[in-house]
This record gives C-alpha cells, sequence and structure tokens, in this order.
C-alpha cells in the first residue's frame, strides 16, 4: 500500500512525512519547500502475538516496541496544492502525476488557521477552504482523465454491435490510477448513473460519477495538523460540523517528531502512538519545558499526537486491512527467526490468498492451513481474521 501525503504548501506535510519515516527531508516555512517527492517507509501498529505465545519474535521487517510489532508501508510526500493545481498551477501537473499510485490520500490540513491558501503566513483563515479547493481539485483531475476520452468512449459505446463491458471499459480507461473494476461498479452505484445510457450522459453525470470515483479508488482522511496552536480547536470543531462525512483526526506532526527524536537521543522511552512517554536522561530545562509542553497540550488532550492513528486509520479502516502471522513448525523460519513475519491483507482474504501471498508455489500446493493458537485445520476457502497465527501445509 503506499499512502500519499496531500495538501497546501506550509501545511506540515514535511513535518508529518518525517515524524512517520525519521528520513532527512527539508523542512521550511515557506511555499514549495518540497518539489520533488519524498518516498519513506512508515509502520502501522499492530498487537504482537509473542507474549501470547510465550516467545521473543525475531522481525524480519519493521520492529517491536513492548507489546506492539511495527509494520512497513510505503508513504509519499508531494510538492503542495494550491488551487487550480488541476490546470497545472503551482506544480500541480507533478503533483498529480506523482499522486496516481497512491492508495489512499492523507489530506494534512493546518488547523491552525496561520496559512492562506497558498501557504502563506497570515492570521485567522478558515481551512474549511483548504479541503473544499482541494476536494475540488481532485474531482476536476479525474474529470479531466474521463473528458479526453469520454467523446470517443460514448460514441463507441451506442456504435458497437458488440455488447462492451463499461467496468472493463473504464477500469482500462483509469488504470494508471489503480482503478479496477469492482471500483467502477461501486461508483457508479454511488453516483446514481446509468451505464447502458452512458452515451446520452450530460456533463453533470460526467462529474458526478467522477466524484464517486475518485473517492472510491482513493478514499482520504482529514490530518487536522498544528492541533496545539491557539485558534485550532475551534477551527476542528468548525471543520467537524462543516464536514460530517469525513474521517478527521486531531494531529501534532511537530509533537511527534519532537518524541521521535527524543527516544532516538536516548532521552526518553515512547512508542509511538501512546499517550505518554518515559524520560530516561536528565534533562535540560529547555528540553523538560518542552516535553511538559506535548504532554498537557497534545498528550493529555487528545490521547495520542495522531501521527500513528492516521497511519493505522488508513491501513486498517480506510483500506480495511487485517494482519496475519505466519506460525509454522516451532514459529520459527529456516534461519531459526521466531515469528519474522506480519503481512497485511485485505480483509476478506482467505487461506488460500494467504498461501498465495507468501509465494505462488505454496498457493499452487496448498493443502491446508493450520491454526496455531488451535491446532485445527483450516481449508483454503476459510476466511482470515485480524492476527490470526497459520502455519500452510502444502503438497
Amino acid at each position: 500500500m503506499l499512502l500519499g501525503l496531500v495538501g497546501k504548501p506550509s501545511c506540515g506535510k514535511s513535518t508529518f512525512f518525517k515524524a512517520a519515516t525519521l528520513a532527512e527531508v527539508l523542512i521550511a516555512a515557506y511555499p514549495f519547500a518540497t518539489i520533488k517527492a519524498n518516498h519513506g517507509v512508515g509502520y502501522v501498529r499492530v498487537e504482537d502475538i509473542g507474549k501470547e505465545f510465550k516467545v521473543t519474535p525475531n522481525p524480519r521487517h519493521g520492529f517491536i516496541l513492548d507489546k506492539y510489532r511495527f509494520v512497513p508501508i510505503d508513504l509519499m510526500d508531494v510538492a503542495g496544492l494550491v488551487p487550480g493545481a488541476s490546470e497545472g498551477k503551482g506544480l500541480g501537473n507533478q503533483f498529480l502525476d506523482d499522486l496516481r499510485q497512491a492508495d489512499v490520500f492523507i489530506h494534512i490540513v493546518d488547523v491552525s488557521g496561520t496559512t492562506d491558501v497558498e501557504g502563506k503566513a497570515t492570521e485567522k483563515y478558515d481551512p474549511c477552504q483548504d479541503i473544499e479547493f482541494l476536494e475540488e481539485e481532485l474531482d476536476l483531475w479525474y474529470l479531466g482523465i474521463l473528458n479526453k476520452v469520454w467523446k470517443t468512449f460514448s460514441r463507441t459505446l451506442s456504435s458497437s454491435r458488440e455488447d462492451i463491458n463499461f467496468h472493463e471499459a473504464v477500469a482500462k480507461q483509469f488504470s494508471g490510477l489503480k482503478i479496477n473494476e469492482d471500483m467502477v461498479k461501486e461508483a457508479v452505484r454511488k453516483s446514481d448513473v446509468s451505464p447502458e445510457k452512458a452515451a446520452e450522459w450530460k456533463d453533470e453525470d460526467l462529474k458526478k460519477f467522477a466524484n464517486a470515483l475518485r473517492h472510491v479508488s482513493k478514499p482520504m482522511i482529514i490530518a487536522a495538523n498544528k492541533i496545539d496552536m491557539p485558534d485550532s480547536k475551534e477551527n476542528l470543531e468548525k471543520i467537524k460540523k462543516k464536514f460530517p462525512d469525513l474521517l478527521i483526526i486531531p494531529c501534532s506532526a511537530d509533537s511527534e517528531l519532537a518524541l521521535r527524536e527524543a527516544t532516538k537521543a536516548g532521552l526518553i522511552d515512547y512508542i509511538p502512538g501512546d499517550k505518554k512517554f518515559e524520560i530516561k536522561k536528565e534533562l535540560n530545562e529547555k528540553q523538560k519545558n518542552a516535553l511538559d509542553k506535548i504532554q498537557k497540550e497534545v498528550l493529555d488532550v487528545y490521547g495520542n499526537t495522531g501521527v500513528q492513528q492516521v497511519l493505522d486509520t488508513a491501513i486498517f479502516d480506510l483500506l480495511d486491512y487485517i494482519s496475519i502471522f505466519p506460525a509454522g513448525g516451532k514459529l520459527a523460519d529456516k534461519d531459526g527467526n521466531i515469528l519474522p513475519d506480519c503481512f497485511l491483507l485485505p480483509n476478506g482474504s482467505s487461506a488460500l490468498d494467504f498461501a498465495y501471498h507468501l509465494h505462488t508455489d505454496i498457493g499452487d500446493n496448498f493443502v491446508k492451513a493450520i491454526d496455531a493458537r488451535t491446532g485445527k485445520a483450516l481449508g483454503k476457502e476459510y476466511v482470515l481474521k485480524n492476527r490470526d497465527a497459520l502455519e500452510i501445509m502444502t503438497k
């Protein structure tokens, strides 16, 4: 999965990206600090099964902190988006091209109201405007792709003697945006348009369909960033009231970055996503005050900084993935590593899907799966549950 960070310039995208990945990126208080997309590895938090089985795992990828395993995912931070990006304004063309392969959009919104629509310093700005213009630009992006081919496409549908599969044809046209037939079917249902009468669609029908297709194929979560600033709480409530259907999580990327860097320096013990940290070393007055501010104004108020919660929500709620542990034999791989892997699969996947995820040969030679907790044999049609621990038996 690839999560794409989107938003206007200077909203905190690069800070969020660095906090989530600890990658070295340019963070600057001016528009378009990010020119080329930054790619990095973030992590989602899964409750590990090692303690349940009374073993100490050796993760091949990611890491373990206390009872949590952090499973790697891909993150991308792209250039800031401004109104008119769908027509090439700012770095719009590059921005949109970078986002084609994203599975989820994380919209970083500056809820402090201290930056305007172009990312320039201001006061009392309404962040609702950022959500409105970004939604519109993304819809115009999809509509533009559709409009480029629609006349030819609709003529083909109406004049062809063959029974053309509308869903297949649209999915093929949008394949560069990772859109499949099921997504097209859902977009048709949500937009209440008729595929059989596609040749008769008016502009309004195209707009409705493009909007639905974008929401289905690129679901979005709002990271209400800079939540610890003076006007942020009031602006957050304003956003929630105006956009009741959006998934909104209060966030302080600055706080998360400070906590992770303090952990890296050995000053504190902190598990991403937790509501507290433990001081390990003597701190100077400036460090004490900074950490005390984070605890009182962010962690005590919101329960976490929001960064880890945004990543977890994107994967496990928006994309609806679950975590699965390979747990064969004595829970070790051929090199003796204990519970080395944890994989993320779409909810609804079967034991056979998991076998193929491991390797084509394992899927081809599947006999049964064994539940490591119960020893029960499971068939290929068994529907996986979150945190299942399975051994796959082959011919």
